[in-house]
């Protein structure tokens, strides 16, 4: 038994798209974060640092998207999300999560928390310093999708275009979008055209950056 603890658009979103995309029978189990749903302890003791996504695999829960993303590709290998383990696609494949992960999703962290880094008296100052981080990644991937792509790994969509499709995403109402960037957009349409895509919004009742 699979079951997903979720908030509509969060950093769950990658999770539920992929067990959709991967066939993979599964459970929701909504979280309301304004009810802070996530800060009881019926949650914690699932997740002790109170954030979404967990999933729960025959009663083990397994915490952060990345992982639980990295996880589903590697168990149910028939769909090709993961390349070989020792390949160099592979070490591409963790090369881009781990930007994503580690450089991206922080930035957007201090985007949209910016006090959390700096404290209050230097929210703005983090903030203008999280958007360069962030156009910073973005110039990057769109370069390099627009010389290897059309997806991170080249011809074949991997793990790490799911991430990269939820954080762009994440940049839709910010002064320079994702979009914004040529190669950027095309990919995006791309991936928005999956019929997984539409699924995974329709079940989370998203309607924006369709």
């Amino acid at each position: 038994m699979i079951t997903l603890y979720h908030a509509p658009g969060s950093s769950s979103l990658v999770v539920h798209w992929l067990l959709i995309e991967l066939e993979i029978a599964h459970t929701l189990h909504p979280l309301d974060m304004v009810a802070r749903d996530h800060k009881q302890p019926a949650y914690l003791a699932l997740n002790p640092a109170g954030m979404v996504p967990t999933l729960v695999i025959d009663g083990q829960p397994i915490t952060e998207a990345a992982a639980i993303a990295l996880h589903l590709a590697d168990a149910y290998p028939a769909r090709g999300f993961a390349p070989a383990p020792g390949t160099l696609a592979r070490a591409a494949y963790y090369q881009w999560m781990c930007f994503l992960v580690n450089t991206v999703q922080p930035a957007f962290r201090a985007w949209f928390y910016p006090a959390e880094p700096a404290g209050e008296a230097n929210a703005e100052a983090a903030k203008v310093h999280a958007r360069a981080r962030i156009e910073a990644a973005w110039a990057r991937l769109d370069a390099h999708l627009a010389a290897q792509g059309p997806y991170l790994l080249g011809e074949v969509v991997s793990t790490p275009d799911f991430m990269m499709t939820m954080l762009m995403r994440w940049s839709r109402n910010m002064p320079r979008a994702a979009t914004a960037w040529p190669a950027l957009e095309r990919y995006a349409a791309v991936m928005k055209a999956r019929p997984a895509f539409k699924e995974v919004y329709a079940r989370e009742g998203l309607t924006d950056w369709t």
